[in-house]
């Protein structure tokens, strides 16, 4: 498997995200991965390898810049709080890893997906209300409120959503109003919601944290989320 790091500047920041492909012949699709809220780190990335092993070209985006992660949840909040009250940002940043990947050599430019967890799965989201040419988007365990709802009529994809019914990040509240959202643009859309599970249901560092009320992983949702995204990926775009 070929990997280094990409270096792009986005929202005044130097992004350094890294890319992986399995070597080979001509373009192939694309899939961005946006990470949790704490920065990019081992969880993203090993999912970008299983993506690069199925035949694409993934890149696993910096969030913060220069690759900082940090793991202070008040710290977290603080960083995030400016980028939710200027969805433009999110979208700077998001943007950002897309025109990166969408400019490498091995990708084909319109045949680009994009994943994300936590606050990733948010900026996946609204890089596809941004209007941007997307094949696809799917969110984990993702915030699904924005300030910008009337922009859903720009998404041009697929969205897939994976939440836990009982994500204290995620309410009933939020996700109906996701679905009016998205019903009212005409978006092709589908959510699963995993009952008995929790916020980062995903990643299994979930656990160390100690707070299984809030946070948890869980095989089960995880597993299924993940086959479920391989099928839409398989439907939207064929692996060459």
């Amino acid at each position: 498997m070929q990997s280094e790091i990409v270096t792009y500047t986005a929202d005044g920041l130097t992004m350094r995200s890294h890319l992986f492909y399995e070597a080979g012949a001509g373009p192939r699709p694309g899939v961005l991965i946006f990470p949790e809220a704490f920065g990019l780190g081992e969880h993203e990335k090993s999912r970008a390898r299983r993506l690069a092993e199925l035949g694409y070209v993934s890149l696993a985006c910096d969030l913060h810049g220069e690759l900082r992660s940090c793991q202070d949840l008040e710290e977290v909040r603080n960083m995030l709080g400016p980028l939710r009250a200027d969805v433009s940002r999110i979208r700077s940043r998001a943007a950002g890893g897309f025109d990166a990947l969408k400019a490498r050599p091995e990708v084909d430019p319109f045949r680009i997906a994009a994943i994300g967890f936590c606050f990733g799965g948010s900026m996946a989201l609204e890089l596809a209300r941004s209007g941007a040419h997307l094949a696809g988007a799917a969110g984990f365990h993702s915030n699904l409120s924005t300030t910008a709802t009337g922009d859903a009529k720009n998404i041009k994809c697929r969205i897939s959503i994976y939440t836990g019914a009982d994500d204290p990040a995620v309410p009933l509240e939020q996700r109906t109003a996701f679905e009016k959202e998205m019903r009212e643009a005409g978006v092709n859309w589908r959510m699963t919601i995993y009952g008995g599970v929790v916020h980062s249901f995903t990643n299994p560092d979930a656990d160390r944290r100690g707070r299984p009320e809030l946070a948890r992983y869980d095989t089960a949702a995880d597993t299924h989320s993940w086959r479920d995204m391989c099928q839409l990926f398989e439907e939207i775009f064929t692996v060459t």
